[in-house]
């Protein structure tokens, strides 16, 4: 057969391959400037940045959540700010204004680029503590990263609402037909809301999600079996934290509607127990714990514990969430 023809005939081979595009070869050193960061293979990572006015206190590197973008911290920012934390928010590759946007960068990279990006705030703010805050997708992100070879240098991890409803917890149906659509249609983008999902109860947060360009509004089929494989990993990795790992904060509201709690309870029980982990718990939060109406309480309560990861929450809701953990599980 003459090669043109195989070409041919591996066209529609290719299509139904799901799609992704992880990080290129080396090409330099990551790079920090006040508007990007530049990675080690020359790609470009949107960053948004908000100083508090006099020297910081604390940095707070944050990863945002799946079609999201940088922007995911305007909301909390002044607050954070006035605290004396400086804020750092990039977009992920495929998200944003990142290279490749809607196409599937892999977990790998998404970690790797996470850790770099550690370093290279953290050297921005030497002496100064470097948190790491990730948002759903940014959540499973960071644990890889977190339990990777190379950790990123932070002084504790902030979990906002985990992606991590992996397929041991996800309805064998609904696994199964994401596989199987990855295989067939993987390029096709359908929307990205689901009807009656609130991500949070503030309007004005959801309007201006809605208005931003950076947003992502239609998903392909192969991206989305790339989060679930992501969710998958970050319960895998959960076992590897250990005692002698950065403390972390796990964030959770009894009204997530995207993340069910068989998820949550499931990420927590394959946290070793004497890692440093705890969990605050919130009655009246969304997925979006710093974008809601009671964000101020999840506000006060994680500068609460940078500034003594041991302590009591101020809201009590670490009380609560260990409460939370010892009760039957509602039905979803």
């Amino acid at each position: 057969m003459p090669p043109s023809r195989r070409a041919l005939l591996a066209l529609p081979l290719a299509a139904c391959t799901p799609q992704v595009i992880p990080a290129g070869p080396r090409l330099g050193e990551p790079a920090l400037a006040d508007d990007a960061l530049t990675m080690e293979d020359g790609a470009r990572l949107p960053l948004r940045r908000w100083l508090p006015p006099g020297a910081p206190r604390a940095v707070l590197l944050c990863l945002h959540g799946f079609n999201d973008s940088r922007n995911f911290m305007v909301e909390p920012a002044e607050a954070l700010n006035a605290a004396g934390v400086a804020v750092y928010a990039y977009d992920q590759r495929g998200f944003g204004g990142a290279p490749n946007r809607g196409v599937w960068p892999g977990a790998a990279t998404l970690a790797a680029d996470a850790g770099a990006a550690a370093r290279l705030v953290g050297a921005r703010h030497p002496g100064v503590p470097l948190f790491a805050l990730g948002e759903s997708m940014g959540s499973a992100v960071l644990l890889l990263a977190a339990t990777g070879p190379e950790p990123p240098p932070v002084a504790g991890l902030v979990l906002l609402a985990p992606a991590v409803w992996g397929r041991v917890t996800m309805p064998r149906l609904v696994s199964g037909l994401l596989d199987t659509l990855a295989q067939i249609v993987p390029r096709v983008a359908v929307a990205s809301g689901v009807p009656g999902i609130t991500p949070t109860d503030n309007l004005r947060a959801l309007t201006r999600m809605a208005r931003d360009p950076l947003t992502i509004r239609e998903t392909r089929v192969d991206t989305t079996k790339g989060l679930v494989d992501l969710m998958d990993e970050a319960l895998l990795a959960a076992p590897r934290l250990g005692p002698g790992d950065p403390p972390v904060l796990l964030v959770y509201g009894a009204r997530d509607q995207l993340v069910p709690p068989v998820a949550t309870r499931a990420l927590l029980d394959r946290i070793p127990p004497e890692a440093p982990a705890r969990v605050a718990y919130y009655s009246g939060i969304h997925h979006m714990p710093l974008r809601d109406l009671q964000a101020p309480t999840v506000i006060a309560d994680l500068l609460a514990w940078m500034e003594r990861p041991e302590a009591p929450l101020p809201s009590g809701a670490d009380a609560t969430g260990l409460a939370w953990r010892a009760a039957p599980l509602p039905v979803w």
